[in-house]
């Protein structure tokens, strides 16, 4: 017969960020509204460190990090290094010591099996220990609305076998009327008796802003966001005036990149890596300027903040695009492709989003962790396990 530790609902939470932030971001955001609805909560992540991540409540076990570049072509080491075998082999043990350790009711791998192939050293190995497992922890993908296109033979179809033989359900992180999973993966119909819409996990409304700016130039994690933020600060020494800009260049940007900028700004524009409280600062800007991921437009949504998405494109990305495009269509977001990128385009699209009309209401669900939270609580009900 089955049995279980008594206690709330335990969920092991894997997260692999590789390139920005986007990932752990809104695997954070998930994690703090499962903690906030009872769960006890353990996210194992495996990228380099984030500050104030996964955040309050959530217990966190980090595996040693990896990293990869633009096109995610090769795994590394925090020093750069190609990790080998015994690395591989070091991170599968402790994955695995993780989820004996938490003996959770659920768990849920983010992205996989439709992403994050580069770890599939370990992530197969614990799908592996968890069909094993008596009893066995329900099983979730966590998933962005909108995903990358493949080019590659056969992967899509690896995913469907992975998620048919494993998976209890996908959860998709996105508003059906916004984008459906069929729409980015051609496979879909295979899977879709297991997609659960959560709607999109944006932020709670956060509290008034306690500095304001008229612009505000953001780069998400840094690494691929300096010809945005060179565009941008181009833009905000022809357009001129007294209300101050901020300039966000994320974390990751190389530090002599930032020290340059940080020079180069005109007074009446300040910058930084990074701003906590980033949300609240668009409540009180009149216009967001920004590349098009995920985290990063749902706090403009929940802002209801005037923006101008500059898509990333580099490495065939494809998700950006089609995420400001659909914006753009709601009258959302004005669009500026990095193709056409310059400090004059740049100018000009600031110029022109700054005289348009408020953002409209947003007619999309942005509360996503919430209901994330309230599924996995109606699944372990109906498994018994309450």
């Amino acid at each position: 017969m089955e049995t279980r530790r008594p206690g709330p609902g335990r969920i092991l939470f894997y997260v692999q960020h590789l390139l920005g932030i986007g990932h752990i971001a809104r695997a954070s955001r998930i994690a703090s509204g499962l903690v906030e609805s009872g769960f006890d909560v353990t996210v194992v992540s495996g990228g380099t460190p984030v500050s104030s991540f996964p955040g309050p409540g959530v217990r966190h076990i980090a595996l040693p990090p990896v990293v990869s570049g633009v096109g995610f072509s090769g795994l590394a080491d925090i020093d750069g290094n190609p990790i080998d075998d015994a690395f591989r082999e070091d991170r599968k043990e402790k994955l695995l010591a993780a989820y004996r350790d938490a003996e959770p009711d659920v768990v849920i791998i983010e992205a996989f099996p439709f992403g994050r192939r580069q770890v599939r050293f370990e992530l197969l190995p614990l799908l592996d220990a968890i069909t094993a497992s008596k009893p066995k922890p329900l099983l979730f993908s966590s998933l962005r609305d909108i995903l990358q296109e493949r080019t590659k033979p056969g992967r899509d179809e690896e995913t469907v076998a992975l998620v048919k033989n494993h998976f209890d359900r996908i959860l998709v992180h996105g508003d059906p009327t916004f984008a459906r999973l069929e729409d980015t993966f051609r496979l879909a119909s295979g899977v879709l008796d297991k997609v659960v819409y959560t709607g999109l996990v944006a932020a709670p409304p956060p509290s008034p802003p306690s500095e304001r700016f008229e612009v505000i130039v953001s780069a998400g994690g840094g690494a691929v966001g300096n010809a945005l933020i060179r565009a941008a600060l181009g833009a905000s020494r022809t357009i001129g005036g007294t209300a101050p800009w901020a300039l966000i260049t994320g974390p990751n940007l190389p530090q002599a990149d930032f020290d340059a900028i940080s020079v180069e700004a005109p007074s009446h524009v300040g910058v930084f890596r990074f701003r906590q409280d980033f949300p609240s600062l668009l409540g009180g800007a009149r216009l967001s300027v920004s590349q098009a991921g995920y985290n990063t437009v749902c706090d403009i949504l929940r802002a209801r903040c005037r923006a101008l998405l500059v898509p990333f494109i580099a490495g065939g990305e494809t998700e950006q695009t089609a995420r400001a495009e659909r914006l753009h269509r709601l009258g959302l977001a004005s669009v500026l492709t990095e193709t056409e990128l310059s400090e004059a385009t740049m100018t000009d699209a600031i110029r022109t989003a700054l005289a348009a009309p408020d953002a409209p209401p947003v007619p999309l669900d942005l509360d996503g962790a919430h209901q994330t939270a309230r599924l996995i609580g109606q699944f372990l009900q109906e498994r018994g396990i309450a």
